[in-house]
């Protein structure tokens, strides 16, 4: 089996590799010190924990890959390799309608079931600036977005943060994965079933963040999501709002402006004032282009949405 033993990939604490098809084992990242991998193996734990919970459930429609076990003395873990491959906006543009039925069901149902496997909060007010790095999106617009950008561009950024900063809306706390992408959704074209991994940041999120998550951008679904969503959850347990909604609707626009808005901000952060190298250079054109298509996405979405 040794034989078969291929590297994926690492991460910022974690690297890890695969036997076959169907283990993959990992171990904390050899640069970490011994405190840091002590907290790595209690992060796993509490990971283990999250799966084992919503594996419970037993929902057929997804799958939720094993980890099959924890060796402390080893700092190492095993688990079931996820059939598939990351569900981008390119895979599922291609696949026919059933199929992109079948996903949606697929992520409506385990949002449902992530959301009711714990007790759900009660109603509050929730501003969503606080899922943004501002402190960085401010020190980018006031100190540095001058070097690159026109005076328009940089008062119209400056008018966006101030929209999205100031908007808040009633909701509920809820269990939630917390990290919906596309490399954490897998598809299986042999089985047409997802899998979705990485349950390291799962906890107690505010309701819509899982359900207009990175991921449903991405592929256009979000509206189609939420009305599967609502059609599923127990309507016992807490109300939902129409998708025609003014306040729905509001919800998810601004939900869908704070992922562009955070992907600027990593663009951001990744820009050279001074390039080492044409390397360096050429990144920064290429960040440059990324970061005004996000500003055109966010005065798309306001467009679209007044309508």
């Amino acid at each position: 089996m040794t034989n078969d033993i291929k590297n994926l990939n690492h991460g910022r604490e974690t690297y890890a590799v695969y036997y076959g098809d169907k283990f993959v084992l990992k171990r904390p990242l050899p640069t970490l010190n011994t405190d840091k991998r002590t907290t790595w193996l209690a992060k796993q734990h509490q990971t283990k924990d999250k799966i084992d919970e919503i594996r419970a459930v037993g929902n057929p429609v997804y799958n939720i890959p094993e980890m099959y076990f924890i060796n402390d003395d080893e700092y190492q873990i095993l688990e079931e390799r996820a059939p598939g491959e990351p569900l981008t906006a390119e895979l599922y543009s291609t696949l026919s309608k059933p199929q992109q039925f079948k996903i949606i069901n697929s992520i409506a149902s385990f949002l449902v079931d992530m959301n009711e496997l714990k007790p759900i909060g009660d109603i509050q007010k929730y501003r969503i600036a606080n899922d943004i790095k501002f402190s960085r999106l401010d020190n980018f617009i006031e100190q540095k977005m001058d070097k690159w950008f026109t005076k328009t561009e940089i008062l119209t950024m400056a008018a966006i943060r101030d929209r999205i900063g100031a908007f808040e809306y009633e909701t509920r706390l809820a269990w939630s994965h917390g990290d919906l992408n596309s490399g954490n959704i897998l598809y299986d074209t042999q089985t047409n079933k997802l899998s979705f991994i990485d349950f390291a940041e799962a906890d107690y999120k505010f309701i819509y963040r899982d359900i207009f998550a990175p991921l449903q951008i991405e592929l256009n679904i979000c509206k189609r999501v939420y009305e599967t969503y609502c059609q599923l959850h127990n309507k016992d347990l807490y109300p939902m709002l129409g998708i025609k909604n003014d306040t729905l609707r509001e919800i998810m626009k601004y939900r869908i402006m704070t992922a562009c808005l955070r992907r600027f901000i990593k663009a951001a952060d990744d820009l050279r004032i001074n390039p080492a190298n044409q390397k360096s250079a050429d990144n920064n054109l290429l960040k440059i282009s990324f970061m005004r298509q996000q500003i055109k996405n966010i005065i798309d979405l306001e467009l679209q949405f007044s309508k």
